[in-house]
């Protein structure tokens, strides 16, 4: 279905009575992205939402933690409408348990029920991007129960040192381990759920507690953590999500450079591997410009243009060895995160500095529970 198609189609599903149809301003980043072909990212975003408003990857499933990424970039674009009901699908389909199962395909059949923690968490991030954004606090009001059931399985999930196990199988059981990137951005997660909960009359004291132990962990025992270290997001989103800032930031950023960054080309997915992907790219990017790095931010976000189509979609990823896109695919998530990136760089909506405020005000020691992690014995 063509993309203008889509957008009427659902048009008449959002007029809901807390979406304000106010579109702000469109970031530009000069040089590199007009505000025109901002938006036509953004729309090709909405073009591939099902009437449900879940928003898939390019085979068509979906999970929550992308799903989330994409809202927050429609609203970007001052695509509210598609934004809130992507926002709906978070509430219409959200287990009893406050998680999402992994892998729901097209039309809504789940196909792997096992419910990952910062897949839940990650609805916190974008609930608060959405009023951020908007201002619209009915809207807070009306996602704050889905925000709080989902915390409450994520915390579920955290072991006494801090670190919070990476899933809850199908079968009810936690997994084996905690991974370094998912709960790097579940301390960001928590950060902005302690801030709705303010805002909602709720205040949640023992979340703010756990997303300082969370975020000492993460910034200061790596053997809390299955070693995926080959991987570049390991290795920035401790700095993306808030857990590391100031100068141990620049010095974890500058350790890795050389073995992620392939100049004029972006990030690494993984270290031994010659393949660039544009949403690590744009999310180094934003780790970069949360820690003032802008110029070094703006260069990368340029970079990765070269995995842009005609109509404003990107392409995954670039294998630069064979120079052939890889996967051959054009990924939401990736179209989101140039959105997401751009905005940053522009400083163009309210949820423009979100990435950047994550660690604003972390003090990395001591933990609330010194002895939970052994700096205190």
């Amino acid at each position: 279905m063509p993309v203008h198609d889509n957008l009427a189609r659902v048009g008449s599903r959002f007029a809901l009575p807390y979406a304000r149809p106010v579109a702000g301003p469109v970031p530009s980043v000069a040089g590199v992205l007009s505000e025109q072909e901002i938006l036509a990212t953004g729309a090709t975003i909405a073009g591939g939402q099902e009437a449900s408003g879940a928003i898939g990857w390019p085979d068509g499933h979906i999970d929550a933690w992308n799903h989330v990424e994409c809202a927050m970039a429609l609203s970007v674009c001052g695509l509210q409408g598609p934004a809130r009901l992507a926002y709906e699908w978070l509430r219409s389909t959200q287990r009893g348990d406050g998680s999402w199962p992994r892998r729901t395909e097209a039309g809504g059949l789940v196909t792997d029920a096992a419910g990952e923690s910062n897949h839940a968490a990650y609805v916190a991030v974008g609930v608060w991007h959405e009023f951020l954004v908007t201002r619209d606090a009915g809207f807070v009001r009306r996602m704050w129960p889905t925000v709080r059931s989902a915390i409450g399985f994520v915390l579920g999930l955290q072991a006494p040192r801090g670190e919070i196990i990476w899933e809850r199988t199908a079968d009810g059981d936690p997994g084996s381990c905690a991974l370094l990137t998912g709960c790097a951005s579940i301390y960001q997660s928590l950060r902005c759920a302690v801030t709705l909960g303010e805002l909602a009359g709720e205040p949640q004291p023992d979340w703010e507690l756990a997303a300082g132990q969370l975020g000492h962990v993460v910034a200061e025992h790596p053997e809390a953590f299955a070693d995926k270290a080959s991987f570049s997001m390991d290795w920035y989103y401790p700095v993306l999500a808030g857990p590391v800032r100031g100068p141990d930031a620049a010095a974890r950023l500058a350790a890795g450079w050389p073995e992620f960054v392939v100049p004029g080309l972006g990030v690494r997915c993984v270290r031994d591997q010659p393949w660039v992907t544009g949403a690590e790219t744009c999310e180094l990017a934003l780790a970069l410009d949360a820690i003032g790095d802008r110029a070094r931010a703006v260069e990368l976000f340029a970079d990765v243009q070269h995995l842009r189509d005609t109509d404003g979609a990107y392409w995954t990823g670039l294998q630069f060895a064979n120079q052939m896109r890889f996967p051959p695919e054009r990924s939401n998530w990736t179209a989101a995160a140039i959105i997401l990136a751009a905005d940053a760089l522009a400083g163009a909506t309210g949820g423009a500095h979100l990435f950047r405020r994550a660690g604003a005000d972390r003090a990395v020691a001591p933990p609330p529970d010194a002895s939970a992690c052994g700096c205190v014995t």
